[in-house]
């Protein structure tokens, strides 16, 4: 049997020797490189978390994040059995951005022609649209006669994607040609679902760190994982707050001397678009291998190595970047990797094949992956002998040098686990140890306190260091931490770090359900002082504005605020600048024909961007997005006033470009002003790498001339579903 590697919008499982035949040809093998900042996984929409249908009416449910509640609702996104939704519910998702990679579309199709040369049974795993099913049978020229000496069976379990694919299908007058089952791949039952076993598999259920989607359980296939060395400041501020923490002189300890994890990233690797790090990032090794994995036989689900590194310069290694290569033949020429560019053979003096095409395209869907060493690095000389351990799971690979256990910068690191520790994302560890930004919400807290001499404060969000600051700062407050996400963990938290923060539990209660807050939770008292970042737990991958969360509960306290109550932010403003974008457009422009096969019909639920849908905006982070240009100045679009309660609103404003380019779209954000008098403003705009900012991408590029071309942004911001809708014209 042959194996194809192909994405998949879920996690599959491989029936043991049930659907595919063992004698079965492996077509893939895979290279993986490690180098120290990277990791990436694709990125899971914001909106959708879980669908549900019923079958018996054929309605369809989404379970979506109310942006201004932040409660979890169901809508109804489908009401025809036969159709799918006329929305861009699977926007956010990678499909469209995989779909417009033509290196990995082309390197599949060439290695099926060569692959399936003759009739037999091909089982696509997490088949999507259903492209490189449809590439199997052509390539095989499945005859309707033919029974099941040449078949395809697609497997996919996500119904939206099911519903799309038939569709596709029918469009290329190919749906009578393959079978397509609404399951996971380990619930296909030979004698019940098809006939016989397969003889070619092909899947694609690959995440940037290689085994994130379940390559292991769901193939159990090979791959060489290689990696190299590296220093950057920037990874460093990404996950170590307790030594960056250190540099800040302003009394508070987020992080204490012995709670070190209290506040940490999840032990993982890390997507991130290393070539973006530019002069932040240092070589400090040549690549070198870690794993291999060999499709040809099943490989074990844990497994462990022990690599040793050439040090090739001085200094402090931070991270390991990692990225993997395919090789999709069995000959060795066809190759598909997701190296940095400045990789130019993956497989140079790896013993491995050096036929490979060249650096691939800027893509989302596939980036380099970050694993971090543990606290302020490890020092290395060059030439040094660097021993690093490696260890794979089924779904994930980690390191471990050895060096680190006696070296008294990282002794600090390894913590067991306690009942207050939070995890979040390298972003946020980044912000609660950068010295500006703490500086400049404590010269916010300060004017807030101004004149009061014993406050009720309510903290509106999950910031944890806002609740620490308020109680450090003003020993006669009280203060409510809302926690809306944190809950529980935020209280035992903030008991955990009481002491070294100079304050009392007494001081602090926490309301952690989800009721709403009344007099008999402040004691009767009305609150003096209402403050959020903003930052809500588990949001930070969703749009800027999704921030206004804080508004919708500063206008549910409306009726328990005092007179004089201070309210920070006092307002939002959301911002725009036009932007060229090149990679990023060219990866959600509209498809048409992906070789040979028309897929127009996928274009608007997939959010695909041209002249016959409307693209929504997406999350990005701008500095990531490859070959980026700003074409104007920054303009505020409309204002949000916190001072009054939630209401719909809109605005729009006219801008004008300053430099010549092509503008493919505009990046949104919002810049929260947290004390109107003294203008602190805390911006979340492209410049700022710890922030995602709004993309609006436009149906066709636009040619600027200097001082000859203008456009008009409008804004409506929807008060009831927290929606905010951007077009331009």
């Amino acid at each position: 049997m042959h194996f194809l590697l192909r994405k998949t919008s879920v996690k599959e499982t491989l029936p043991e020797e049930s659907v595919v035949n063992s004698k079965v040809q492996t077509l893939a093998r895979i290279v993986s490189v490690v180098r120290t900042p990277a990791c990436g996984r694709r990125p899971a929409s914001p909106a959708i978390t879980r669908t549900m249908s019923t079958k018996s009416t054929g309605l369809m449910f989404q379970l979506k994040v109310n942006p201004v509640t932040g409660n979890l609702e169901w809508v109804v996104i489908e009401e025809e059995v036969d159709d799918i939704s006329p929305e861009p519910m699977l926007a956010t998702t990678s499909y469209l951005d995989m779909l417009n990679d033509s290196p990995r579309n082309r390197g599949y199709r060439t290695a099926i022609d060569r692959t399936v040369t003759k009739q037999c049974h091909v089982l696509d795993i997490g088949s999507g649209t259903g492209l490189l099913s449809m590439m199997a049978a052509r390539a095989m020229g499945v005859d309707d006669s033919s029974s099941y000496k040449g078949m395809v069976t697609a497997c996919e379990s996500y119904m939206p994607m099911v519903k799309l694919m038939k569709k596709v299908l029918h469009a290329n007058n190919i749906n009578r040609k393959i079978r397509v089952y609404n399951k996971r791949s380990d619930e296909l039952e030979v004698g019940v679902d098809i006939a016989s076993r397969a003889d070619v598999l092909v899947s694609e259920i690959l995440d940037s760190e290689l085994l994130g989607e379940g390559l292991i359980p769901t193939l159990q296939h090979a791959h060489d994982k290689l990696g190299q060395l590296v220093e950057s400041t920037y990874l460093w501020k990404l996950h170590d707050l307790y030594n960056y923490e250190a540099n800040v002189a302003d009394g508070i300890h987020l992080v204490p001397k012995g709670k070190e994890g209290i506040l940490q990233v999840k032990p993982q690797q890390f997507a991130m678009h290393c070539d973006a790090l530019g002069e932040d990032i240092r070589l400090l090794s040549e690549p070198f291998k870690i794993f291999e994995f060999d499709f040809w036989k099943r490989p074990d689900s844990h497994g462990e190595t022990q690599v040793h590194i050439k040090a090739t310069n001085d200094g402090t290694v931070h991270a390991v970047i990692s990225w993997w290569v395919l090789q999709l033949d069995e000959e060795g020429k066809i190759f598909y990797s997701t190296s940095p560019k400045w990789i130019n053979s993956p497989y140079t003096n790896n013993g491995l094949s050096s036929s490979y095409s060249g650096t691939r395209d800027w893509c989302d869907h596939w980036k380099q992956c970050v694993w971090f060493t543990k606290g302020k690095g490890l020092p290395v000389c060059k030439d040094e002998d660097v021993c690093m351990n490696a260890t794979h799971t089924d779904i994930s690979i980690s390191y471990e040098f050895n060096a680190q256990s006696q070296r008294s910068e990282v002794d600090h690191c390894e913590l067991s686990s306690q009942d207050s520790d939070i995890t979040l994302s390298p972003e946020r560890i980044a912000i609660y140890g950068d010295n500006h930004w703490r500086l400049t919400m404590l010269k916010a807290i300060n004017y807030a306190l101004t004149g009061k001499e014993s406050p009720l404060c309510a903290i509106a969000d999950d910031s944890v260091f806002l609740s620490v600051a308020v109680a450090h700062v003003s020993k006669a407050s009280r203060i409510i931490p809302l926690f809306p996400g944190l809950r529980d963990k935020g209280s035992q938290y903030l008991q955990a770090v009481a002491d070294e923060n100079g304050y009392s539990m007494d001081r602090v209660q926490v309301i952690s359900t989800r009721k709403q807050l009344t007099m008999n939770d402040s004691l009767q008292n009305k609150i003096d002082l209402l403050i959020a970042e903003p930052f809500y737990f588990g949001a930070e991958g969703m749009l800027p504005w999704h921030g206004l969360q804080f508004w919708s509960k500063r206008t549910m306290l409306d009726s328990i605020l005092s007179e004089d109550v201070c309210i920070m932010p006092c307002k939002g403003i959301l911002k725009a600048c036009a932007m060229s974008l090149p990679d990023l457009w060219r990866s959600r422009c509209a498809l048409e024909n992906i070789e040979g096969f028309d897929h127009t019909m996928v274009n608007t639920t997939l959010g695909a961007c041209g002249p016959s849908s409307d693209s929504s905006c997406i999350p990005f982070f701008i500095w990531q997005c490859g070959e980026i240009k700003k074409l104007s100045d920054t303009y505020t679009i409309m204002e949000f006033d916190f001072l009054k309660p939630l209401t719909s609103c809109h605005g729009k404003a006219k801008v004008e470009f300053t430099d010549a380019g092509v503008c493919h779209g505009f990046a949104l954000w919002i810049d929260w002003v947290m004390d109107s008098s003294t203008d602190i403003v805390m911006s979340t705009g492209p410049d700022q790498r710890y922030w995602k900012q709004g993309v609006k991408l436009l149906a066709e590029p636009l040619k600027i001339a200097p001082g000859l071309c203008s456009t008009v942004i409008e804004a409506y911001f929807d008060s009831a579903s927290g929606e905010l809708s951007v077009n331009n014209r």
